[in-house]
C-alpha cells in the first residue's frame, strides 16, 4: 500500500509513471527479507543531502551481503531525472532500494551480483512547522549488532519499530522513546531524538544499536556552525523527563517538536525553532 500519491518508479533502466511491481515471489528479498532502502526528501525545489542518502543505501546493501549495482553518483543523477516531472512546490519522498534476487545452494546467503534495484518517488507533504508529537515508553528495545543488522537501513528491522509504534498508539501517544539493550535512551520508533536542558543540546551517543541519521548529523553540524555544541552522551528516560525541550530528527519531516513524554509537558521552545531555521537556511544555501 502506498503512503503517498503521484508515484513514479525507476526500474530496469527507465522511469515509469506508476507504482510499478518490481519483486517476484521467488526473489530472495521477498521470502527472506533481504531488502534495504534509504529515504531522501525533495521540497521547495531542493533535495538536501541527497548524495549522502545514495551513498548510505549502498553501504546498507553491503551490510546485508547484497551487491550494490548502482554508484551513488549515478543514483543521484537518476533521482534528479525522475524529480523533473514534479513541480518545485511538490514535497516528494525519495526511496532508492535494493533487494537480493537469489541465494546460495541452501537459499540463505544472498548470491553475489544478483541484485534488484528500484527507486520510488512519492508525493508526501512536509509537516507544518508548528506540528508536534507525543512520546511514551515501550517494552520493545533496539537490537544490537550481534542480533540484527543495525548498521543498515534494512526492511527486516522495521517490524520491531512497528511493534513500538503500535504499543505507543494503544496508549494514546504518537511515538515511542526507545531504550537500547542496557536501558538507556537510543532513539524513537521512527527518528533520532534530541533534548535541550538549560540552553544546552544533548542526543544519545551512537552505540551501534541505531542509525545515527544523516539529518541528525546535519543538525549537529549546523548547530556547531552557529556556536552551539551538541553533547552526544548516555541519556536516561529521567534525563528526557527533566528536559526543557525535546525534538525528533528524521529525514521525513526534518524537525518534529515533542509536546509531551508520559505526562511531562514541553513547550516548542526557542532552540527547537532555531534548529529548524538553521536547517532550512542551510538546505537552501547548499542547493
Amino acid at each position: 500500500m502506498a503512503t503517498g500519491t503521484n508515484i513514479r518508479t525507476y526500474f530496469e533502466g527507465a522511469w515509469h509513471n506508476a507504482d510499478l511491481p518490481v519483486m517476484r515471489a521467488a526473489d530472495h528479498g521477498s521470502w527472506l527479507g533481504t531488502t534495504v532502502f534509504d529515504g531522501a526528501r525533495y521540497f521547495e525545489g531542493i533535495a538536501p543531502d541527497l548524495m549522502a542518502h545514495c551513498e548510505r543505501v549502498n553501504r546498507s546493501a553491503s551490510a546485508l551481503m547484497i551487491t550494490p549495482t548502482v554508484s551513488a553518483a549515478d543514483m543521484f543523477a537518476i533521482v534528479w531525472e525522475g524529480l523533473r516531472a514534479y513541480p518545485k512546490t511538490s514535497a516528494v519522498y525519495i526511496r532508492p532500494m535494493y533487494w537480493a534476487l537469489e541465494g546460495d545452494e541452501l537459499g540463505i546467503v544472498p548470491r553475489p551480483g544478483q541484485t534488484g534495484f528500484a527507486i520510488c518517488l512519492e508525493e508526501i507533504p512536509m509537516a507544518p512547522a508548528t506540528s508536534a508529537t507525543t512520546l511514551t515508553t515501550t517494552r520493545f528495545r533496539r537490537p544490537v549488532m550481534e542480533d540484527a543488522v543495525v548498521n543498515a537501513k534494512a526492511g527486516c528491522l522495521y517490524p520491531n519499530n512497528a511493534r513500538m509504534l503500535t504499543e505507543a498508539r494503544s496508549k494514546g501517544f504518537g511515538n515511542a522513546l526507545v531504550a537500547d539493550a542496557l536501558g538507556n535512551v537510543a532513539e524513537t520508533a521512527t527518528a533520532n531524538a534530541f533534548m535541550i536542558k538549560d540552553g544546552e543540546v544533548f542526543t544519545p551517543v551512537p552505540n551501534g544499536t541505531f542509525l545515527a541519521g544523516i539529518t541528525r548529523a546535519r543538525h549537529i553540524a549546523n548547530l556547531a556552525a552557529d556556536g552551539i555544541k551538541v553533547y552526544e552522551t548516555v541519556l536516561s528516560f529521567d534525563d528526557f523527563r527533566a528536559a526543557d525541550e525535546v525534538f525528533l530528527s528524521g529525514n521525513m519531516m526534518k524537525v518534529t517538536a515533542v509536546k509531551e513524554f508520559d505526562g511531562t509537558i514541553y513547550q516548542q521552545g526557542p532552540m527547537t525553532r532555531r534548529i529548524r531555521e538553521l536547517y532550512w537556511d542551510w538546505a537552501h544555501s547548499a542547493a
